[in-house]
């Protein structure tokens, strides 16, 4: 009578005590825990994304125990205000970062609104940027609540492998800050973060060499770095919905498709990426745009169009945690000209409705009868958000359930 095979055990980390051992059974052998990460990769495998999950929201909770258990966002109410975050009892109900607030409420009617405190977050952004230091120098932040790690042997400051580093990394920002974060981990940047958006809240997730390709196939090309609204809308028209698409074409004919795009896309397709983890290098300017389907010369779709970018850079600025002081306007004609106009605010902003006021009054001596293709409104001049927007230049809209 054959005898089965005996199950080959396979490196786990458990997330209580942050040690790695062979694993075959559902607990930790030593401590009985039973949050466990899997991965044949799980010892050689050195880059991570960590993102804080919720992070203002989480942070609001923690110093309000009496939320707990409500939806809550935090924004801005009034004209254009905005979602800044929410907390995941209210993203059951459909509300999403950088939705006009209006909408938001509408959806989940029984939230709680608190206006963002900007300086308490990036005072607990530092405390988590401190405990990172305890693993590693080199540390890129993306944001006040998300960053890569460089956890590879060159860089990692302790011993223990990166996977353990991390876990105990997530324990100390639970127990000495009072929030979770979710991990991915893998062998470059932009596998990473894939990976730590698999499993949130309080996740840790991990992608590796060998899996990557298969593992990327069945995705949207919109999951891929880089890819917006506009570019993945030319790729699906054109048949490329998903990874597996790209990967069927060489680097030549993205390239010849994308132009200088289509080398990053034909790496990224196959799990690859040579981009480092830079340390922290100065934000010059926060911006977004889009290309219009038909060309247009109406001032007055101009600027609804600017009102909807202007609430997303807004959205930007907010959760990087900075302000800028130019307001920037570009515009494409349908001759392919750019048009750049910009305006020199007395105070730094972070808000949308005074990006939105600035942009249309570029826009109203920009719009001569010419017609235009694409429109960008960007913010210059970037620096921390502590002297942005004092009370005395901008009143908040006060609605319901807000404080």
């Amino acid at each position: 009578m054959a005898q089965s095979e005996p199950r080959t055990p396979m490196p786990a980390l458990c997330l209580s005590c942050c040690q790695i051992s062979d694993v075959v059974a559902a607990d930790c052998r030593r401590c009985g825990g039973r949050r466990l990460v899997s991965h044949p990769e799980l010892e050689s495998l050195g880059i991570a994304h960590i993102d804080c999950d919720a992070f203002y929201a989480s942070v609001e909770k923690r110093d309000r125990p009496e939320l707990a258990g409500e939806a809550l966002i935090v924004g801005h109410t009034g004209g254009r205000g905005v979602v800044v975050t929410a907390c995941y009892i209210a993203r059951t109900f459909g509300v999403r970062s950088a939705m006009p607030m209006f909408q938001a409420l509408q959806r989940c009617p029984q939230a709680r609104v608190i206006q963002p405190d900007m300086a308490k977050y990036k005072r607990v952004s530092e405390q988590i940027r401190s405990i990172f230091q305890s693993a590693t120098d080199i540390i890129e932040p993306l944001s006040l609540d998300e960053a890569y790690l460089d956890l590879t042997d060159d860089y990692r400051t302790e011993a223990p492998p990166a996977a353990e580093a991390l876990a105990q990394l997530a324990a100390r920002i639970e127990s000495e800050v009072g929030i979770t974060v979710s991990i991915g981990l893998s062998c470059n940047k932009f596998l990473a973060k894939l990976a730590s958006e698999l499993e949130k809240p309080r996740g840790f997730s991990v992608i590796g060499r060998d899996e990557a390709r298969d593992f990327l196939a069945p995705l949207s090309v919109r999951k891929i770095h880089g890819v917006g609204a506009v570019t993945a809308g030319q790729m699906e028209a054109s048949g490329l919905r998903t990874i597996a698409d790209l990967q069927a074409l060489n680097e030549a004919v993205l390239v010849a498709r994308f132009g200088k795009f289509g080398h990053r896309l034909a790496l990224y397709a196959h799990g690859n990426d040579d981009r480092r983890v830079t340390p922290y290098q100065a934000l010059k300017s926060i911006s977004a745009e889009t290309t219009f389907q038909h060309d247009t010369a109406s001032a007055g779709e101009l600027r609804d169009i600017a009102g909807r970018l202007s609430e997303r850079v807004a959205g930007q600025l907010l959760r990087k945690g900075v302000a800028g002081s130019g307001i920037v306007l570009k515009l494409k004609t349908s001759d392919f000209r750019i048009l750049s106009r910009s305006r020199r605010l007395s105070h730094p902003t972070q808000k949308a409705q005074v990006i939105y006021e600035n942009v249309a009054a570029l826009i109203d001596k920009a719009a001569d009868g010419r017609t235009f293709r694409l429109i960008g409104v960007g913010v210059v001049d970037i620096e921390a958000a502590a002297s942005a927007d004092p009370l005395d230049l901008f009143s908040y809209g006060v609605g319901s359930k807000t404080e």
